[in-house]
């Protein structure tokens, strides 16, 4: 079965940095697409998560958190599974966060942050550990640093765009 691999916290600054493109060639037997250099990637070929998870930190010299999913949830979310499909609004980009694990408890949604005045993050929906949000451009708040105060878990954060790239890549 076909996976998506979402690193978080790599590239940033300084912090986890690493290439890409490099490690998918390093792991070109198991089918690895690269998907930009925030340590998004496609793996085609049939591993279960346990033996990519280690064969990704075989080849890196640290250690990140790994998002490993089933490349069919991705799809689901993809093709508008989760409520509120991303906005055809003029500046308002959608993102998609995944969560380390889905939370225990159902949230409260949409949800607007800042809570008073206008909101610069909307959170719109949580199917599982994928959460759609919707970020005003330009904005001082970050979607994925919203998303992991309102539900208490880490996660990791891509534009729509990289979803819609990844979906291209599995149907290709």
């Amino acid at each position: 079965m076909a996976s998506v691999v979402f690193f978080r916290a790599v590239n940033v600054g300084l912090h986890q940095r690493f290439q890409p493109g490099a490690l998918a060639k390093k792991l070109a037997d198991l089918g690895v697409v690269n998907i930009g250099a925030a340590g998004t990637f496609v793996v085609r070929g049939n591993i279960s998560a346990a033996k990519l998870r280690a064969e990704i930190l075989r080849h890196l010299p640290f250690k990140p958190e790994l998002m490993i999913c089933p490349a069919r949830e991705v799809l689901t979310i993809a093709d508008g599974k989760l409520q509120g499909k991303p906005p055809a609004a003029k500046g308002v980009t959608a993102f998609l966060s995944v969560l380390q694990k889905p939370p225990s408890q159902s949230a409260k949604l949409p949800a607007d942050y800042p809570e008073t005045g206008k909101w610069q993050v909307r959170i719109m929906a949580c199917l599982g550990k994928f959460v759609l949000s919707w970020r005003i451009d330009g904005a001082d708040l970050y979607a994925n640093a919203v998303v992991e105060k309102h539900f208490g878990i880490k996660a990791t954060t891509r534009n729509w765009n990289t979803v819609r790239t990844i979906e291209k890549v599995l149907a290709g």
